[in-house]
């Protein structure tokens, strides 16, 4: 961590060469930030492709030939992060374990922590043995990007979009979307998402109002403090995953907040960044616990 407190861009290196999104996201964050990126690759067994030649190679031989894999592929990473950001300071690190883990724990000292996805939306990928998403922002102590390989092309002008419902940890992905916004001389769209209950509310009308009163004392402050970021707040009525990913279908990414929970057994988010990693199309920026703290 700098002396000014701010911690570097962590990216996990997919090692896929083909995989890039990621990795070019958190270089370009990493430069806009004026920030060092730290690139982490985990090991937790044999590459694709070992293949075992005769006897079985010894546990040194093993490893050996792991960690030789695992060096190529952060050598490659380097490479592509030095052309792209010939500014940036970049490390690398070679870890042994489940992604998750080793990404939370360079949470701890980091300002952003980015990876990958091909597809969310498939349980196999949120839940799977070799998922990180979930598990990883369920433990980050800092904001967590998650960067779908598929192609997002952005609209113009740009612009982001945050969901508020009033929480301490919408509060704190207000302020995450107010300063990516700033950094990317982007706009803010701030969602109120009303959704009605089942049996209906009892005065729907005050229901509304409430809610804009909650949206407006979310933002309140905020705009005074980064004037540069042209607002645009509005509660809307409909299933908050839904309008939110509709909201940011060409954004240059989508903030929310998350409720983790401590325990790889309770990793569970709330439903609305679950939805959010299943269904939308633009980075998601998701702020645990820890940052609404």
């Amino acid at each position: 961590m700098r002396a000014d407190g701010r911690g570097p861009v962590v990216v996990g290196v997919d090692p896929d060469p083909g995989r890039l999104a990621a990795l070019a996201w958190a270089a370009d964050e990493a430069d806009r930030r004026r920030l060092p990126l730290t690139l982490v690759h985990t090991q937790g067994g044999p590459v694709p492709g070992y293949r075992l030649e005769g006897s079985p190679p010894s546990w040194e031989k093993w490893r050996d030939d792991l960690h030789t894999a695992g060096n190529e592929v952060l050598e490659r990473a380097v490479a592509f992060v030095e052309s792209r950001r010939p500014d940036v300071d970049v490390s690398a690190v070679l870890a042994e374990g489940h992604p998750a883990w080793v990404l939370a724990e360079h949470s701890h000292q980091g300002s952003l922590v980015v990876v990958g996805s091909w597809h969310l939306g498939a349980a196999r990928e949120l839940f799977g043995s070799a998922a990180v998403a979930l598990p990883l922002t369920a433990h980050a102590a800092c904001p967590v990007v998650v960067v779908r390989e598929a192609e997002h092309t952005s609209g113009q002008p740009p612009y982001f979009v945050v969901g508020v419902d009033g929480s301490p940890h919408s509060a704190a992905a207000v302020d995450l979307a107010f300063e990516e916004a700033s950094l990317r001389g982007a706009s803010l769209r701030a969602l109120y998402v009303w959704h009605a209950p089942l049996l209906g509310a009892l005065d729907e009308d005050a229901a509304v109002r409430e809610c804009r009163r909650l949206l407006a004392e979310t933002v309140a402050g905020r705009t005074a403090a980064r004037p540069e970021v042209e607002l645009h707040h509005e509660v809307v009525k409909g299933h908050p995953v839904r309008e939110l990913t509709d909201a940011s279908a060409h954004a240059l990414g989508l903030v929310v907040g998350t409720r983790g929970r401590g325990g790889f057994r309770g990793m569970l988010l709330g439903s609305v960044s679950q939805g959010s990693l299943h269904h939308a199309h633009c980075p998601v920026l998701l702020v645990p616990r820890e940052r609404a703290r």
